[in-house]
């Protein structure tokens, strides 16, 4: 264990700008003109180190000032703590401008909705580097290997932590036009296609048709014709696209599809459920300026 350092012989830290600034100048006025402060703050300054060390650091020289001899001994351990601190806020900022900024952001949200997007934000802000963490099982904010997450939640989100919204909820099928004969269909007669679930993800099939349908048949009590599961909404849409299924959505990770015409709504209908997708990040970081562009970008490209 370290040894406690003995804080209280430390001078006023806030002093020791002020006395630098006058020691190099030999001048308080032009130590306040530097320092943009008030020649009797920097005065103020000096007064209060020379008590807490119990010795005069400055004589007059005419219309300047000089170090005693107290004040030439301690200046050279000033300014090297300055100097110090200096390089050691420095290293950390490069290290922030060059460590990229982490974020977690599932399977689907990557592909479909920020990767085509990317481009222009390193546009906007060539000096910002992100790094894509994608996840396919695990919902939660990785608080210990993500600096920022797009997610969907629930729940209430943790006091410690930053959320700022992107979209609602809303659930809707989606299935190639060419699967569809008469235009659309009611929620019933979906169970006679092939429905396409995901496997990782909180809403289902069941749930929907429970919501949609007049009665309270389930899955269970009325299965579809066939009922496929996959690990990501990303594979479900792919299989949708080329006619193999339906699948569920919730969000925009289908709107490029039906706006090309390559996936519509056989139901024409969206279900609005609990829940939103949003950035979360930790509060200690929210104003930090690369995490405030990014996510001012995010809220900027929704819809």
């Amino acid at each position: 264990m370290s040894t406690p350092l003995p804080i209280h012989k430390l001078p006023p830290l806030s002093s020791l700008r002020g006395f630098e600034a006058a020691a190099r100048l030999q001048s308080l006025r032009a130590a306040a003109e530097e320092l943009h402060l008030t020649h009797p703050a920097v005065a103020n300054q000096v007064q209060r180190l020379e008590e807490s060390l119990g010795v005069k650091l400055f004589k007059r020289a005419g219309r300047h000032i000089e170090l005693t001899a107290a004040g030439e001994r301690f200046y050279p351990h000033v300014r090297d703590a300055i100097i110090t601190l200096i390089h050691g806020a420095e290293g950390v900022r490069q290290l922030q401008k060059s460590s990229p900024l982490r974020v977690q952001v599932y399977v689907t949200t990557s592909i479909r909705w920020l990767a085509p997007r990317l481009a222009k934000f390193h546009e906007d802000h060539p000096d910002v580097e992100l790094q894509l963490m994608t996840y396919s099982v695990d919902w939660a904010f990785d608080e210990a290997n993500a600096d920022i997450a797009i997610i969907f939640r629930d729940t209430p989100v943790p006091e410690h932590l930053h959320w700022s919204p992107l979209f609602s909820s809303e659930l809707f099928p989606v299935c190639s036009p060419s699967m569809l004969e008469g235009g659309t269909v009611s929620p019933e007669d979906l169970k006679q296609f092939p429905l396409v679930g995901v496997y990782t993800e909180s809403w289902s099939w069941d749930s929907w048709l429970r919501l949609q349908s007049s009665s309270s048949t389930s899955l269970e009590e009325a299965p579809p014709r066939d009922h496929i599961i996959v690990d990501t909404l990303a594979a479900a849409l792919e299989m949708a696209v080329r006619g193999e299924g339906v699948a569920l959505v919730n969000g925009p990770f289908a709107d490029d599809d039906i706006a090309a015409g390559r996936l519509t709504n056989p139901v024409n209908e969206v279900v609005e459920t609990s829940g939103e997708w949003g950035v979360i990040c930790h509060r200690d970081v929210a104003e930090d300026p690369r995490v405030m562009a990014f996510i001012d970008w995010l809220v900027s490209q929704v819809d």
